[in-house]
């Protein structure tokens, strides 16, 4: 009998099989090849049949040029950093469209010069902190806090509270990344409690400012103390201020969480921030305060290995100008509409579906020990799993046995989308 793998088709007319066209529409041709080959390696092996081989390899192209695949976040967390943190507002995800192809992003188009790169959304972040002299823009929060040692602090000394040596993620920890680009740290008071004494002693001419980190992923309490911004300015040193979670102004629902406008009213020189988290935009890190000093780290060799791109910029200037961003709206919902919305979904999904009160996060390393009162649709537990697997993923939390849809971070246009992916898990036949 002939062997069947010398049937084995050319890569040729594999390739110019109309459904391997239409299946890799969107692909690069090479990623193309590269899955016809390993397909036709597999029929040449026995493992697939010569027949089989188009579908083989139908099966196995990406359907989207990217294995990023949005999800549907009903965990309860609003700023979940699995899931990417802030979601985009519709008006900020426009913003990245347009800014996709060539952009006046360093050009003036009235003078035809070079113009000051994202000058528009560095003004943006200006007019909602009237306090700052001057703001600038980096790719992270944590290269925030390292640009402002590295130009202010290299070869000096950084004082900081024992307390608010934090690590950030990831395995990563401040002190860590305060010395790698050459700050040496004095650290001053006990892990629950420092005093402005203890800081007064450490203070003395090596030392290039005074750090104020905002512990914003835990939570100390009981016998605790802590030195205050407006405390620290006292030392005759400047005061730069890590508040972490992006909070511009005050917020009514998170009466702890420090922002940038109190901590410059309280005599910060500078305040570093994250813009993904509670200020609901894009990845980048946020500088702002003395006009002076936020120029001289702007003009840093180190901020250019730093830099954010056009869709960055693009991206944040939307968020800062446009309507309130999907984190901003979460935090504005009423508990009495979402179990509203979880009744509605409960009963189109139909038993053993229930509607329940449930307590969501801020999540993203912002406001610990929150709560945000919410609501939810429990499931059996055993449905996260296949929920999860779906051609558009719903991720849920597991709690006292049943898996809760939290809608928190849930948009109402989602609420069909939802309903429709339980009810195809739960209509499937077993086996």
């Amino acid at each position: 009998m002939q062997d069947p793998r010398r049937r084995t088709p050319r890569t040729d007319a594999v390739l110019a099989d109309p459904a391997v066209v239409t299946a890799s529409q969107g692909l690069d041709r090479d990623v193309a090849k590269a899955v016809v080959a390993a397909t036709l390696d597999a029929c040449r092996r026995g493992e697939v049949a010569p027949e089989d081989v188009v579908a083989a390899v139908v099966a196995a192209l990406p359907i989207l040029p990217t294995t990023l695949r949005a999800v549907v976040n009903a965990t309860g967390v609003v700023v979940h950093t699995n899931l990417g943190r802030a979601p985009l507002s519709p008006t900020a995800v426009e913003a990245v469209r347009r800014a996709a192809g060539p952009t006046d992003v360093e050009l003036d188009l009235a003078t035809g010069r070079r113009g000051r790169r994202g000058a528009a959304a560095l003004a943006a972040l200006a007019a909602r902190v009237p306090d700052a002299g001057g703001a600038h823009v980096v790719n992270n929060g944590a290269a925030a806090l390292a640009l402002a040692a590295s130009v202010l602090a290299r070869g000096r000394r950084i004082v900081v509270a024992r307390g608010e040596l934090v690590e950030i993620g990831d395995g990563f920890r401040i002190p860590e990344l305060l010395e790698s680009v050459g700050a040496e740290l004095r650290e001053v008071g006990t892990t629950n409690r420092v005093r402005l004494a203890d800081y007064e002693r450490a203070v003395d001419h090596s030392v290039a400012f005074v750090l104020k980190v905002h512990p914003s992923n835990f939570r100390v309490q009981g016998f605790t103390s802590s030195v205050s911004v407006t405390a620290l300015t006292q030392l005759g040193r400047p005061v730069v201020a890590d508040i972490g979670s992006g909070l511009l102004q005050p917020h009514p629902r998170l009466p702890d969480e420090p922002d940038a406008t109190t901590a410059l009213r309280a005599g910060a020189s500078l305040v570093t921030a994250s813009g993904d988290k509670l200020l609901g935009g894009p990845q980048c890190g946020l500088l702002l305060g003395e006009a002076t000093l936020v120029e001289r780290l702007r003009r840093d060799p180190l901020a250019r290995a730093l830099r954010v791109d056009k869709l960055t910029l693009a991206a944040l200037e939307a968020t800062l100008v446009g309507p309130p961003p999907p984190v901003h709206q979460a935090l504005a919902t009423d508990p009495a509409t979402l179990l509203e919305r979880a009744r509605a979904i409960a009963d189109e999904i139909g038993p053993p579906a229930l509607a329940v009160p449930s307590t969501g996060r801020i999540g993203g390393g912002g406001a610990p020990g929150v709560d945000l009162p919410s609501a939810a649709v429990a499931l059996p537990e055993q449905l996260a799993s296949p929920l999860r697997a779906s051609e558009r993923p719903v991720v849920g939390r597991i709690h006292d046995g049943r898996l809760l849809l939290d809608l928190l971070a849930v948009p109402p246009e989602q609420d069909g989308e939802l309903a429709a992916a339980v009810r195809a898990h739960l209509d499937a036949p077993e086996g």
